[in-house]
């Protein structure tokens, strides 16, 4: 009987030991879930979750120490379902498609985690309530700590997801939104990417412009490849649906560079392509045969494109250097004319005006005669005195008779012209002249006319034949050519003067011999892009830096070159270029050298280039120039001249000419 009497206070001792210990646990998990149940979930903002953590780490700091190594974050960063439908990923072409849906299933697996976690807790809670009943008492303070930490294994549990979600909220915004791009960047809708949260109700919007005209053509490119495949060939039912989609899109294309020149169904015509794609993509084992034959395609695709534009630059250099039939039409004529009427035993003018120093001396070397005429128009029909201008033009032999014969015809009112051939200049010779010697040479024919030399050149403007004719030399002679004037104002065969070019010659050039219009605003207009500074004579005596300049309008003081001596250092250092190893071919390099330190620059408005490349130039300094300059390959009787700027030199031609009319010359 005593033993039954232990074993009843026994029991009813334990019994009121765990009701005193199960009453609080029961209570506080009551107010918790009361605490929660009250604010709905949509509602709960970050400053409620941060006021919760506080307050629930505030009581379980102990047991979070204790239990940091047991609970792990899950792998995927997760909300509660109440809480994460708060938040929206919204895509939005032609139409809004919510994401909600896509990472509900991830909240679902992540709650299943939160449940695993909340069986663990529950069976530490019984293994604490064993230990209790062991203990028996022995120390009610450390038993309550203890009782505690397992009992609110459930308030820890909800304490530990809020804390996450406190902590994890706004990051997690930017992952989804991150995580919901990479999912969908193959889709085929890319319109704007709407990213909404509770903060505020605001929403960020990315537009992407364009972007259905960029995946129809996208999708052409893979079609186009999936036919190339010999997977898909052996698919005949798939190959014909592909190209219908492919003749679909391409309707819907059409000439369309934005989305909103597409018509209504491209959409829709999208999505179908779309679709037949993904067919193709179940075809195909693997996807190393498309990475191969899309390698193939860009090898084969840049091979053309390097092909092309060499024969691009060919053909314009050739452009370049071809006469039209007008212009060869035009000198035989002339020539034809001018022996018949016996004009080659006439003289122009009176001879005295060609040495006159009082008057105002132009030098124009040309073999293009309707060029040469242009010049001369243009600088007569503006000057404010033509009776003072006497023009000297010196072309060869070929086409000295029409030359002379043109301004018989045409003389230009009152100014006097010359007309002088080059093989009356007894003096030049290859024994004088180092260029003329150079010109001649069996190496620089071959240099020019071999074909597997020209091939082999990757700048082929150096190669143009221009530069054996020793009229583009002539610039550096004008003191023989002209031996009693004292300036003269040189001027290229491809300008048209604008303005009255009188108050050059009264420009002081303060003891340099050639006044020029510096060209240093354009990179490539400085030393080092004409001369070769790995040769160290070249290196030596120049900077590659300095500011280069451009020959087509210039006034020259033949008095100060004479007493320089410029011709020498011009001849010497063409002798030090017999082997073009200082600088290619043409008339400017060597003008860089043999000028360095002599040139007086002058304003820009007096000489303005690229008219005869550039077609960006601004029209605004076009009108204000003295000169304008056609420089480059695109010259304004040539068809591939810039036709923005052709009438600017063709208004100077007399198209009801009779010789103009002849030759079919039009504007």
């Amino acid at each position: 009987m005593a033993k039954k009497g232990s074993r009843r206070r026994r029991k009813t001792v334990l019994t009121l030991l765990l009701a005193s210990i199960l009453a609080p646990i029961l209570l506080y998990t009551d107010s918790r879930s009361g605490f929660y149940d009250s604010i709905p979930s949509s509602e709960l903002t970050e400053k409620d979750l941060n006021l919760v953590s506080l307050h629930d780490n505030a009581k379980l700091s102990v047991i979070v120490q204790e239990s940091t190594g047991a609970v792990h974050e899950p792998s995927h960063g997760t909300y509660p379902e109440s809480l994460t439908n708060s938040f929206t990923i919204s895509k939005v072409a032609s139409g809004k498609l919510t994401s909600q849906g896509e990472h509900k299933s991830r909240v679902l697996s992540a709650t299943s985690k939160v449940s695993e976690l909340t069986n663990d807790e529950t069976s530490e809670k019984s293994q604490n309530e064993e230990l209790i009943r062991e203990s028996h008492l022995q120390n009610d303070n450390k038993i309550l700590q203890v009782v505690n930490g397992g009992s609110t294994a459930k308030g820890f549990e909800e304490n530990t997801i809020v804390e996450k979600i406190k902590m994890g909220a706004t990051q997690k915004i930017d992952d989804l939104s991150v995580q919901f791009n990479q999912e969908n960047k193959h889709e085929e809708t890319l319109g704007e990417i709407i990213l909404s949260g509770p903060d505020n109700g605001r929403s960020k919007t990315v537009t992407l412009p364009n972007s259905l005209v960029l995946q129809l053509r996208d999708q052409l490119i893979r079609a186009k490849v999936y036919l190339g495949l010999g997977s898909s060939r052996s698919h005949p039912a798939f190959i014909r649906e592909l190209r219908a989609r492919m003749r679909e899109i391409q309707r819907v294309l059409g000439d369309a560079t934005r989305d909103s020149d597409l018509p209504k169904n491209a959409y829709d015509k999208l999505k179908a392509m779309e679709l037949t794609l993904s067919k193709g993509k179940s075809i195909q084992d693997n996807c190393s045969a498309a990475i191969k034959k899309l390698r193939a395609i860009l090898h084969s695709t840049e091979e053309q494109l390097r092909v092309h534009k060499k024969q691009t630059t060919f053909l314009s250099q050739l452009a370049a250097k071809t006469v039209p039939k007008g212009l060869h039409c035009l000198p035989l004529r002339l020539t034809n004319e001018y022996f018949i009427n016996g004009f080659d035993q006439k003289q122009l003018t009176d001879q005295k005006r060609f040495e006159d120093n009082k008057l105002n001396h132009y030098a124009i070397f040309s073999d293009n005669v309707l060029a040469a005429a242009v010049v001369v128009n243009s600088t007569v029909s503006h000057a404010k005195n033509p009776e003072k201008h006497v023009f000297h033009i010196v072309t060869d032999k070929l086409n000295y008779a029409a030359m002379k014969m043109w301004f018989i015809s045409n003389p230009p009112g009152n100014a006097t012209i010359q007309v002088q051939n080059i093989e009356d200049f007894k003096w030049l010779t290859s024994s004088y002249s180092p260029v003329l010697k150079q010109l001649e040479s069996k190496s620089m024919i071959e240099y020019y006319f071999k074909s597997h030399h020209a091939n082999s050149d990757e700048n082929l403007k150096y190669r143009n034949p221009k530069y054996l004719s020793i009229l583009n030399h002539l610039r550096f002679y004008l003191p023989e050519i002209f031996p009693k004037l004292n300036k003269v104002l040189f001027l290229d065969d491809d300008v048209v003067v604008q303005k009255d070019l009188s108050s050059l010659w009264k420009v002081d050039l303060k003891g340099n011999v050639i006044g020029v219009v510096e060209t240093c605003g354009e990179k490539f207009h400085r030393f080092d892009r004409y001369l070769n500074f790995s040769n160290p004579l070249i290196a030596k005596n120049f900077d590659p830096h300095a500011c280069g300049w451009a020959f087509g309008m210039n006034i020259f003081d033949l008095a100060e070159w004479r007493k320089q001596n410029i011709t020498s250092v011009y001849h010497s250092w063409q002798n030090l270029n017999q082997e073009r190893l200082l600088w290619k071919l043409g008339t400017l390099p060597v003008g860089l050298v043999t000028f360095w330190n002599h040139t007086l620059p002058l304003d820009q408005s007096w000489h303005l280039l690229g008219l005869g490349y550039n077609p960006n130039l601004d029209h605004k300094y076009i009108e204000k120039a003295a000169v304008i300059h056609f420089n480059g390959n695109l010259k304004p009787w040539l068809e591939i001249g810039l036709p923005k700027y052709r009438n600017y030199w063709s208004k100077y031609v007399d198209h009801e000419q009779v010789y103009i009319r002849e030759c079919n010359i039009s504007p």
